[in-house]
C-alpha cells in the first residue's frame, strides 16, 4: 500500500512540474506591470543601448527582457537588477562610463507589487528618491548605492517595507534624515545587511535598545562622525561579523568600545584619523579574516602577539608611523592571502623579510606591498617559495643588486612593482614566460643591457609598462609585432633610435606613450599622426627628430598631454585638433616658425580647456595674436625666446586662471597692459630682455600680490621703482637690472617678508599640476655671480634683488640689511652714494653683493666680517677708504673686487706702517680718561728730552747717522711719489 502510495505522489509531482511549465511558457507577465517598466525607461538616458530588449513590439514577454526575473508560475516581476558592475581598472572610461543609465527613478516601479529584489546601483539616477518605493511590501533586497545624485528628505517610507533584509543606500545624500538611525533600529527588525557609505549622515541621540538582533554586515564609512562614540552603538550588535567605518574622522585611538567584538571576521577603520599605538586587545580576535588599518597615524611597532590572528587572510597597515621590525610570528599566519604594509619603517633587509613570510603562509599568499619600507640588500630566490603570487610591490626602497631568476618564474604574477630602487644588471628573457603580467613598474632603477622582443614574447595580457630612468637598449626586429594591446607604455630614457619605432603601429589602445630621450633621429611616419587621435599623454621630448607636424596629437574628446619639445621639428606650428581639450602643449625648443596666428587665433567658436602652452624657444615671429579670449584656462604661458614684436596684447588680461607669463627675450615694445591687472593669480611674470618703455606699473603690486617672480630687466622702462611694490610679501625674486630707472630706492624693502625669512620649503615651489602627468615646475634665468643659471627644481630656495645698471641716486637704504634671506643683491652701476649700512652683516644668508661702479664712500663695515656664506665680492670703484676688514671671506677675494677705492690691507697692499702702529688708536681707547689726562702732563717733559737726545743727540754727534738719516727721508720721499702715482691712475680709470 504505501508502494502506491508513494507512486502516486511521484506521478502528481510530474504533472505539477508539466503544468507549472506549461503555465510558464503561455504566461507573459501582467500588462500593468510591463507598462511600469516601459514607463520606467522612457525618462532614462541609454547611451548603451542597455535597454534595447525592452521593446513590446519585438518581444512583447517582459519576463524576458534584460535584467528581469519573473515567478514561474505567476509570471509577476520578482527581480528587476540594472546595475552596473564596479570598474575592473581595464574597461574603456569612456565606455565604462556610457554604459551607466541616467535619470529619475520614476515612481511607476511601486506597481511592481511583488518585487522582490530591486537593484539600480552604480548608474547616474538622480534627484529625489520617491517614497513610493515603500509601497514594495514583499522586498527583500533593495540596492540603490553609488546613485551619486539621489537625495531623500527623509527614511519614513521604509516602514512599509518590513520584510527588507538588504539594504544599500552607499553614495545617497542622507543628510536630511537626521533620525536614520531610530527610524531603521525601529521598523526593519530583520535587516541582516545594511551599507551606508557616504550618505553624510549626521550623528543622532545614542541607541538605548538595539533591535537590530539579525544585522551581519554594517556599512558606515565615509560619513561625518568625528566622535568614535557616534557609533559606539555598534557594540551592542551580537550578530555583526562585518564592520566598515573607514573614512570617518575618530581622532584618537582605536575605539575601545570594539574591545568585546571578537566574533568579527571583517574590520576596516582605514583612514579614520586614528593615533595610537595597536592595542594588544586587538591581537585577540581569532575570528578575524581581514584587518584594515591603513592610512591612519598609527606608530609603534607590530607585537608578537600578531601570530594569535591565525584566521586572518588580509592584512593591511599601510600609510602608517609604525616601524620596527617585522615580527617572526607573521610566518604562523597560515592563512594571508594579502599582506599591505607599505610605509612601514621596518629597516630591515629584504631577504629577511622574505624569509619570516616563506612559512607555512608562502604557497597562499597572492598579494605582498612592501613599497616604501626602508627596506635593503639585494633581492633573493626565496620570492620562489610564493608560488600564488600576483601581486609584488617592493618599490621606493633601497633594494641594490640584479633580479633573481625565481622572481621571472612567478607564473601567476599580474603586477610587478620594482621601481624607485637601485636594482641593476640585466633583464632575463625568462621575463617573457610570465604570461600572465598585465603591469610592470621597473623606472629608476640601475638596470642596463639589451630588451628584445622575446622578453615580451607571451605578453598577451601586457597593459602597463613602465621602464624609464633605466640604461636600457631596445633591440627588436623592425618587423616586430608585439603580442599584447597596451595601453601606458614608458620607455623615457631607453635607447630606442635612430629609427622611429615602426611597431607602434599595431598598437590600437595606446593612451600613454613615453619615448622621450631615447635617440631616435628620424622622421615621424604619417600613421602615427593617426593613431595619435587616441592618446591622452605622448611625450617625445628630447630626441632628434625632424619634419613639420601636420596636428597635434589627441581627439575631442581626451584630454591630452603633448611634449614635443626639445627636438628638430621645423615648419609652421601645427594644427590643433577641433575641441577643447588638450590640457598642456610644449612644442619648446625646436625651429617652429612663421606667425602664431593660426595656431592660436582657430576658427573653431569655443574655448580650449588648455593650461599649459610652451612654444618657448622658436623661430616664430611677428606680432603676438589678440584672441586669448579663447583660452581662458590657460595657467602657464611661455612665449620666450622667439622673435615676436608689436606690443603685449590686452586680451591677455582675460586669462583670470594665468599663475605664469614668460615672454622674455623677444622684441616687444610699448607698455605693459592695464589690463594683466586682472591676472591676479599670478605667482611668476617674467617680460625680460624686449624693449618695453613707460613707467613700472602701480597696480603690480596693489592687485598682483601673489607674485613671487618679476623679472623686468633689459628693456627701457623708466620712472622711479615704485614703493607699491613693496606690498608683493610673497616676492623672492626682484630683477629690475639694465632699465632708465631713476630716484632713490624704495625704503619700505622690508616688507620683503619672503625674502626676510628665506629657509625655502617645498611648500613655496612653484609648480603647476597637470592632468595625468607630473607637475611642471616654474623655471627663470637668474643672472647672480656673474653667471646666467637656470634654476626649475631649487628655484624656491632663490632670494635676489637686482636694480643694477640704473641710474639710482642717493644712499643705500639701511631697510635692505633686514632681508636677511637675501642670497644675492646687485645694486651695481647706479650713481648711489652714501656709506655701506653698518648693518649689512645681519645679512646671514647673502652669498652674492655687487656694489661696484658706484659712488659710496667711507669705510667698508666691519659687520661684513660675519657674512660667512659670502662667495661672490665686488666693491671696486667707489671712494671707500680704510682698512679691509679681517675675515676669512674678505681675504680671500680677488684684488680687482676692491680696485678704484682707497683701500688697503690684504688681499691688497699693506697700510702704512706697521701693524703695532695701526692699533695703537684702538689700545688707547681702553685707558680711562683720567690716567690719559695725568700721563700726559706727567709724560711731555720727559717725552721732549728722551725724543731730542733720542732723535736729534746723534745727529749732532755722528756724522754716520746724520748721512743714514737723511738716506732713510729720500726713500721715504720717493714712496709718497708712488703712491700718488697709483692714486691718480685708479682716478682716471674710475672716471672712465
Amino acid at each position: 500500500m504505501a508502494i502506491i502510495i508513494i507512486l502516486l505522489l511521484i506521478l502528481l509531482a510530474k504533472a505539477d512540474v508539466n503544468l507549472s511549465n506549461e503555465m510558464s511558457s503561455n504566461t507573459a507577465c501582467p500588462e500593468n506591470e510591463k507598462q511600469a517598466l516601459l514607463n520606467f525607461k522612457k525618462g532614462l538616458i541609454d547611451a548603451a543601448n542597455r535597454l534595447a530588449s525592452w521593446d513590446p513590439h519585438h518581444q512583447p514577454d517582459c519576463c524576458r527582457w534584460i535584467g528581469v526575473v519573473c515567478d514561474k508560475r505567476t509570471a509577476h516581476v520578482l527581480s528587476l537588477n540594472l546595475s552596473v558592475p564596479t570598474w575592473d581598472g581595464h574597461t574603456d572610461l569612456e565606455s565604462y562610463g556610457m554604459s551607466m543609465l541616467i535619470g529619475k527613478i520614476n515612481p511607476c516601479l511601486s506597481k511592481l507589487k511583488h518585487l522582490r529584489y530591486l537593484d539600480l546601483s552604480n548608474n547616474v539616477f538622480e534627484g529625489l528618491l520617491p517614497y513610493q518605493l515603500g509601497n514594495l511590501s514583499n522586498l527583500e533586497t533593495l540596492k540603490l548605492g553609488d546613485n551619486r545624485l539621489l537625495y531623500v528628505e527623509n527614511l519614513q517610507w521604509l516602514s512599509g517595507l518590513s520584510l527588507l533584509k538588504h539594504l544599500n543606500l552607499s553614495w545617497v545624500n542622507l543628510s536630511r534624515a537626521s533620525n536614520w538611525l531610530q527610524l531603521i533600529n525601529t521598523i526593519l527588525p530583520s535587516l541582516d545587511e545594511l551599507h551606508l557609505s557616504a550618505c553624510q549622515l549626521l550623528p543622532g541621540p545614542s541607541l538605548l535598545n538595539v533591535n537590530l538582533s539579525s544585522l551581519a554586515v554594517l556599512d558606515l564609512s565615509l560619513n561625518h562622525f568625528t566622535n568614535q562614540m557616534d557609533v559606539g552603538w555598534v557594540s551592542n550588535l551580537k550578530s555583526l561579523v562585518f564592520l566598515d567605518l573607514a573614512g570617518n574622522y575618530f581622532l584618537g585611538p582605536i575605539p575601545d568600545f570594539l574591545r568585546n567584538m571578537t566574533s568579527l571576521t571583517h574590520l576596516d577603520l582605514s583612514s579614520s584619523y586614528l593615533n595610537s599605538s595597536i592595542p594588544d586587545w586587538l591581537y585577540s580576535f581569532s575570528s578575524l579574516q581581514v584587518l584594515r588599518l591603513l592610512g591612519n597615524q598609527l606608530h609603534g611597532d607590530i607585537s608578537s602577539a600578531i601570530g594569535n590572528l591565525t584566521s586572518l587572510n588580509e592584512l593591511d597597515l599601510s600609510v602608517n608611523q609604525l616601524q620596527g621590525k617585522l615580527p617572526r610570528a607573521m610566518g604562523k599566519l597560515c592563512k594571508l592571502r594579502s599582506i599591505y604594509l607599505s610605509g612601514m619603517r621596518l629597516n630591515q633587509d629584504i631577504s629577511r623579510i622574505l624569509e619570516i613570510l616563506s612559512g607555512c603562509s608562502s604557497p597562499r599568499l597572492e598579494s605582498l606591498d612592501l613599497a616604501s619600507c626602508q627596506l635593503s640588500g639585494q633581492l633573493s630566490d626565496q620570492v620562489g617559495h610564493f608560488k600564488n603570487l600576483t601581486i609584488l610591490n617592493l618599490s621606493n626602497n633601497l633594494i641594490s643588486g640584479p633580479i633573481p631568476i625565481p622572481y621571472w618564474q612567478l607564473k601567476n604574477l599580474k603586477e610587478l612593482c620594482l621601481h624607485d630602487n637601485s636594482i641593476s644588471g640585466p633583464i632575463s628573457i625568462s621575463l617573457g614566460q610570465l604570461a600572465n603580467l598585465e603591469r610592470v613598474s621597473i623606472f629608476n632603477n640601475l638596470l642596463e643591457g639589451v630588451v628584445s622582443d622575446k622578453h615580451f614574447a607571451n605578453h598577451t595580457k601586457l597593459k602597463y609598462f613602465y621602464g624609464s630612468g633605466n640604461s636600457l637598449v631596445l633591440r627588436v626586429n623592425p618587423n616586430w609585432v608585439p603580442p599584447f594591446q597596451i595601453l601606458y607604455l614608458d620607455l623615457g630614457s631607453w635607447q630606442i633610435g635612430p629609427s622611429f619605432p615602426l611597431w607602434l603601429r599595431s598598437q590600437k589602445h595606446l593612451e600613454y606613450l613615453d619615448i622621450s630621450n631615447s635617440r631616435i633621429s628620424d622622421v615621424i611616419p604619417r600613421w602615427f599622426w593617426g593613431l595619435s587621435t587616441q592618446f591622452k599623454h605622448v611625450n617625445l621630448s628630447r630626441n632628434q627628430i625632424s619634419g613639420q607636424i601636420p596636428y597635434l596629437p589627441g581627439g575631442p574628446d581626451i584630454f591630452p598631454l603633448v611634449d614635443l619639445s626639445f627636438n628638430n621639428f621645423s615648419g609652421p606650428l601645427p594644427q590643433i585638433p577641433m575641441g577643447p581639450h588638450q590640457y598642456m602643449i610644449d612644442l619648446s625648443n625646436n625651429y617652429f616658425s612663421g606667425s602664431l596666428f593660426h595656431f592660436l587665433c582657430h576658427q573653431w567658436s569655443g574655448t580650449f580647456s588648455t593650461g599649459f602652452l610652451s612654444i618657448a624657444n622658436n623661430l616664430l615671429s611677428g606680432e603676438i595674436p589678440d584672441c586669448w579670449i579663447k583660452w581662458q584656462s590657460l595657467q602657464v604661458l611661455r612665449l620666450d625666446g622667439n622673435r615676436f614684436t608689436g606690443k603685449i596684447p590686452s586680451s591677455m588680461g582675460t586669462l583670470s586662471e594665468l599663475q605664469s607669463l614668460n615672454l622674455h627675450n623677444n622684441n616687444l615694445h610699448g607698455e605693459i597692459p592695464l589690463s594683466l591687472k586682472n591676472c591676479t593669480n599670478l605667482l611668476a611674470i617674467n617680460l625680460g630682455k624686449n624693449e618695453l618703455d613707460g613707467n613700472i606699473p602701480r597696480w603690480l603690486g596693489q592687485d598682483l600680490t601673489s607674485l613671487i617672480i618679476l623679472i623686468l630687466r633689459s628693456n627701457k622702462f623708466g620712472g622711479n621703482i615704485p614703493d607699491h611694490l613693496c606690498a608683493l610679501s610673497s616676492l623672492q625674486i626682484l630683477d629690475l637690472a639694465e632699465n632708465n630707472l631713476f630716484g632713490s630706492m624704495p625704503r619700505c624693502m622690508s616688507n620683503f617678508s619672503a625674502m626676510v625669512r628665506g629657509n625655502g620649503s617645498r611648500d613655496n615651489i612653484i609648480e603647476y599640476i597637470g592632468y595625468n602627468g607630473p607637475p611642471t615646475l616654474e623655471s627663470a634665468s637668474i643672472v647672480t655671480k656673474d653667471q646666467v643659471l637656470v634654476f626649475d627644481k631649487t628655484l624656491n630656495l632663490v632670494r635676489l634683488v637686482d636694480f643694477s645698471c640704473n641710474n639710482l641716486s642717493g644712499e643705500i637704504p639701511k631697510e635692505v640689511t633686514s632681508l636677511q634671506g637675501l642670497q644675492t643683491l646687485n645694486l651695481s652701476r647706479n650713481h648711489l652714494t652714501g656709506k655701506i649700512p653698518e648693518s649689512i652683516g645681519s645679512m646671514k644668508s647673502l652669498e652674492s653683493l655687487d656694489l661696484s661702479q658706484n659712488q659710496l664712500s667711507s669705510s667698508i663695515p666691519e659687520s661684513m666680517s660675519s657674512m660667512t656664506f659670502l662667495s661672490h665680492l665686488n666693491l671696486s670703484f667707489n671712494k671707500l677708504t680704510g682698512i679691509i676688514p679681517t675675515s676669512s671671506q674678505l681675504q680671500g677675494f680677488n684684488e680687482s673686487c676692491y680696485a678704484g677705492n682707497h683701500l688697503c690691507g690684504s688681499p691688497l697692499r699693506g697700510c702704512r706702517g706697521s701693524g703695532k702702529e695701526l692699533d695703537v688708536r684702538n689700545e688707547a681707547k681702553e685707558i680711562s680718561k683720567g690716567q690719559e689726562t695725568n700721563w700726559f702732563y706727567i709724560s711731555m717733559p720727559l717725552g721732549f728730552v728722551t725724543g731730542f737726545w733720542c732723535v736729534l743727540g746723534p745727529l749732532v754727534i755722528s756724522k754716520r747717522w746724520r748721512i743714514l738719516y737723511f738716506r732713510f727721508l729720500e726713500a721715504i720721499w720717493w714712496k709718497v711719489c708712488d703712491f700718488a702715482d697709483l692714486t691718480n691712475s685708479l682716478r682716471l680709470a674710475n672716471s672712465q
